[in-house]
């Protein structure tokens, strides 16, 4: 490996740890779940059939970004909120009027539902059979799980970047 191979690839590892770290947060939900959390739900517009966020930290932005999204569930949530984000918001605040619950456990497990539906319904039905309740808002953020992500990613790039070099430059022609 020449010296830009091992530059890119120290830089894009340098991205990946700074950008997994400066998406967490240690504190827990400024919105904790009470019988009065329903007053606070989004509203539903029946003319115009969609939902619309009636406090500040209901509305997009107030939670999480799609890097949260990636370093929580993974490409799909993320690719699903870049490509379509008004739909993207219409679920989560409707996820929140029918659970009451805050942006971020909305999102997180807006997250894991696109991810992967079928754990997401089998995880919820487990919950209501009395199993504890998965954290999703907090998946996947704990410092390891985003050094082990990083570095994973990391090497995901360096191969591909690799293998897209040598094929530009002939190394795989006959």
């Amino acid at each position: 490996m020449n010296f830009s191979s091992w530059t890119l690839l120290a830089f894009v590892a340098a991205v990946c740890i700074e950008n997994a770290f400066a998406f967490t947060s240690s504190e827990k939900s400024s919105i904790p779940f009470s019988p009065t959390a329903l007053s606070m739900a989004p509203r539903f517009d029946k003319t115009e059939q969609r939902w619309y966020a009636t406090k500040p930290e209901e509305e997009e932005g107030s939670s999480y970004g799609p890097v949260g999204s990636l370093i929580r569930a993974g490409p799909k949530p993320f690719l699903q909120r870049i490509i379509t984000p008004d739909m993207y918001d219409q679920a989560v605040l409707k996820y929140m009027a029918s659970e009451g619950c805050d942006r971020k456990e909305a999102q997180g497990n807006m997250d894991a539902y696109l991810e992967n539906a079928q754990d997401w319904t089998y995880q919820k039905l487990q919950e209501k059979k009395g199993k504890p309740k998965y954290d999703y808002a907090n998946a996947n953020t704990s410092p390891k799980q985003l050094a082990l992500s990083g570095a994973w990613a990391s090497v995901v790039v360096w191969f591909f970047y690799t293998f897209i070099t040598d094929c530009i430059n002939g190394v795989y022609a006959r």
